[in-house]
């Protein structure tokens, strides 16, 4: 899949945007704030439509790319599954449109309520059927600071499989960006540290890793891009592609993170760097829907 002349001019948008408000003390700041996310941000991502149902999966994606990439704490996530679930029930309830106009939605799971606290609109499916909960979910510490997560005190139905799989599509795409990220962040720092007199980035071992995760993105990046294909176009092999997207982009953030902690030296381990952002960005995507080998089954049924 290559992105259309639209797509890109989208992309360029929101990084623009990102660049402005979304460095490093912005993200912490919006992240120890007490809504957990950086509303301000928020309603200027729905002013340029980031959540109108119109938005292609495809899209939705370009756009949660480049907020991966930034680290910044959004609800678009959960409110995109949220409004593709709607979309396939065809929207009994007519929530789109207040979706549209910038409310937070999320749809629950047995096991957490992504930005729950925040939301203004929770669904959930209860007994087969998707409906809208009045009940308020309570918000529970998170390892991950830009992840927000809630539990509801409400028996739900795990995601049905249409659902996850577009869940698993975007969330690849958050973690496409936060590996573009640690690359990026990684092979600057490689530029500037010297050692022995040399940039460290001229070390031949440290090229060949550095190449390693270049390789790994560019997988990553692919395996996502097949599995919008496949949801966009109906293939049948779609919940495969979905399954390989989030097993492969699990695994190749969680080892670009662990990269760049080691090739950032002893630097990464402090608060004060993004590095420990990025590690715990990726280990709670990953285990957002289901670790990899839980993917992987998938495709031996």
């Amino acid at each position: 899949m290559t992105r259309t002349e639209e797509q890109v001019e989208l992309a360029a948008i929101v990084r623009s945007l990102l660049d402005r408000r979304a460095d490093s003390a912005s993200v912490r700041t919006a992240m120890t704030s007490e809504s957990g996310f950086d509303e301000a941000l928020w309603q200027t991502l729905c002013e340029i439509g980031v959540t109108d149902p119109d938005l292609t999966l495809a899209e939705t994606c370009v756009v949660l790319e480049e907020l991966g990439r930034s680290l910044v704490p959004t609800p678009l996530l959960p409110t995109a599954i949220a409004a593709s679930a709607l979309i396939a029930d065809r929207d009994p309830d007519h929530l789109l449109p207040r979706i549209a106009a910038g409310e937070i939605a999320t749809i629950a799971t047995p096991e957490h309520v992504l930005f729950g606290a925040q939301a203004q609109i929770v669904i959930a499916y209860v007994d087969g059927h998707l409906t809208q909960v009045e009940e308020t979910p309570s918000k529970v510490a998170a390892m991950d600071p830009t992840t927000q997560l809630a539990t509801l005190d409400l028996d739900v139905d795990p995601l049905p499989d249409h659902v996850r799989d577009v869940a698993l599509v975007l969330t690849a795409a958050l973690q496409v960006g936060g590996l573009q990220r640690a690359l990026d962040d990684t092979v600057a720092y490689s530029l500037q540290r010297v050692q022995f007199g040399r940039p460290i980035g001229s070390f031949q071992a440290l090229k060949h890793r550095m190449a390693d995760l270049l390789v790994e993105l560019e997988l990553a990046r692919s395996a996502m891009l097949h599995a919008v294909d496949g949801l966009v176009d109906g293939s049948a092999d779609a919940p495969e592609r979905s399954a390989v997207a989030a097993a492969y982009c699990t695994e190749a953030f969680n080892h670009a993170a662990g990269e760049m902690i080691q090739l950032h030296g002893g630097i990464a381990i402090t608060w004060e760097h993004d590095a420990h952002l990025v590690f715990k960005r990726a280990h709670a995507l990953g285990a957002l829907w289901g670790q990899p080998h839980t993917h992987r089954a998938r495709l031996a049924l």
